[in-house]
């Protein structure tokens, strides 16, 4: 996972050490005063080669730009100031910099997975947007598997009545977790789906609707007016966006167009655990203004995870 990242990173640290004489004297986050007194301060201009080496690696893995400025503004203020004493630990220091830097990137948007189990007045109602192929359908399974290990009751709903197989595909995910299948004939009304769907669980009890809506480009304007048409009837509580992470950009912009036309709440990154570059992950939160709810990491039921900084980043520089 992330290996390319990891490598360019590793590689800009090396190179600060011919830039920076020598090693920081603390951690990267300690700015005691007292602990300045020693050592040769941290000017800018030594981090010049460190800053182009980190923008090319990030640029070379599909970050977005304005998620490459402001991760290059966060680790500059982290380092700028600080005093040096000796050369061994300047590359492991600027790691810990470049690695809380990336945790505060990567957290500015959160998502609460807590907010799913709400119980409310009626059912939680999710509908889920993207692209053909990242995985949609069954990242839906996966959602649906973790609520009911949170004790949640599940409808899904197949309001892809356009791809062929869709239907039947959802459907064998609902009879192997045991969830309430809510279909019509293929090629029906999506929003009809939808909305029996909700209404089923409103009668019945149950927690969570899962609303499954034909996979479609950002530019296909019936298919977006489908999903308008969907909204209106079902009224979903949260849009949920699933995007490809080895797509790297194009998933960024993929994104920032279903965000402009229908509006998303969060996203669900699928194939993180194959995504050498790392670039949606770094970028889709700070490029829309939306958090990264779970990504997938797998390929069973039980490789869907809330997303979690931290963890993204210790893998970012696993050895």
């Amino acid at each position: 996972m992330f290996k390319s990242l990891r490598d360019r990173f590793r590689r800009a640290g090396k190179q600060a050490e011919a830039e920076i004489e020598p090693q920081l004297d603390l951690s990267y986050e300690a700015y005691r005063p007292e602990e300045r007194e020693k050592g040769a301060v941290v000017q800018a201009k030594h981090l010049e080669n460190v800053m182009w080496e980190l923008e090319l690696a990030l640029l070379e893995s599909d970050v977005a730009m304005e998620a490459v400025e402001a991760l290059k503004a966060k680790l500059q203020q982290r380092l700028v100031g600080l005093r040096v004493a000796s050369q061994g630990e300047i590359a492991p220091t600027i790691e810990k910099a470049l690695k809380a830097s990336l945790v505060e990137l990567l957290s500015l948007e959160s998502f609460d997975p807590q907010q799913l189990l709400v119980r409310g007045d009626g059912p939680l109602v999710i509908a889920f947007v993207g692209v053909n192929g990242t995985g949609k359908t069954t990242t839906i399974a996966r959602l649906a598997h973790w609520l009911q290990g949170q004790g949640r009751s599940v409808v899904l709903a197949a309001a892809d009545t356009f791809r062929a197989g869709a239907i039947e595909q959802l459907e064998i995910h609902a009879k192997k977790l045991g969830c309430k299948f809510i279909a019509h004939q293929s090629g029906g009304d999506p929003a009809a789906v939808a909305f029996d769907a909700v209404a089923h669980a409103r009668a019945k009890h149950r927690d969570v609707v899962l609303i499954d809506t034909a996979g479609r480009m950002q530019t296909n304007a019936n298919l977006m007016d489908e999903m308008a048409k969907i909204q209106r009837v079902a009224k979903p509580d949260m849009v949920l966006f699933v995007g490809d992470a080895l797509a790297g950009n194009d998933a960024v912009e993929q994104a920032r167009k279903f965000h402009a036309t229908v509006g998303i709440d969060a996203v669900i990154l699928t194939k993180l655990d194959v995504d050498a570059k790392g670039g949606a992950a770094l970028s889709i939160a700070s490029a829309i203004g939306r958090p990264i709810a779970f990504v997938g990491i797998g390929q069973d039921y039980e490789d869907l995870m809330p997303f979690d900084a931290a963890w993204i980043v210790e893998r970012i520089f696993a050895a």
